[in-house]
């Protein structure tokens, strides 16, 4: 979907998914390169006028990392609101920004924490990026900002040194989408 605000200075919301690989010898964080930024990326995407961030959620890791979203489990913290009357309630993001984006536009973007064992059931859809890799702790320690987004390496290492050993697992079933 294309950008909701395009004046200079608007914010358009987006929600990511961050995924940490567990079916290696060390956890691995799962990113794409990015075909406007040339980054190396998380995925996700706008939130669309007629979706919650949830929502988003569950058809950008089809579409962008081909996992049903079944396949993906979420990752939050143990102290965490379980209900509340007269709304729907939605995970807690690992991480919350907002972030510059190019053409003095910026980017409010929720971050949701995920982990599997599993390869995802499908390829990414036409037209997205193919550029899928696996890193390591230690290899996104190394990554240089020109390859990618400081803020988006801090959220990975923040989901792999304490979300993953940390948070409660659950099912991404556990929350309306």
């Amino acid at each position: 979907m294309p950008h909701i605000h395009t004046e200079p200075g608007q914010h358009d919301l987006t929600a990511s998914a961050f995924i940490i690989r567990t079916d290696g010898d060390e956890p691995r964080a799962m990113v794409h390169m990015h075909k406007k930024l040339a980054k190396y990326m998380q995925f996700g995407g706008h939130v669309e006028l007629n979706e919650t961030p949830w929502q988003t959620m569950s058809h950008e890791v089809k579409e962008e990392a081909g996992y049903d979203f079944q396949q993906l489990t979420l990752l939050q913290p143990k102290d965490r609101i379980q209900q509340q009357k007269d709304a729907i309630l939605h995970p807690s993001p690992a991480c919350m920004n907002t972030h510059a984006f190019p053409g003095n536009h910026h980017h409010t973007d929720i971050g949701y924490a995920f982990v599997t064992n599993q390869e995802p059931s499908n390829a990414p859809d036409e037209g997205e990026s193919l550029d899928i890799i696996l890193i390591t702790k230690a290899e996104l320690l190394a990554m240089p900002s020109d390859t990618m987004s400081p803020n988006v390496r801090d959220t990975f290492l923040y989901v792999m040194d304490t979300c993953l050993n940390s948070w409660e697992k659950v099912s991404v079933d556990s929350y309306e989408y």
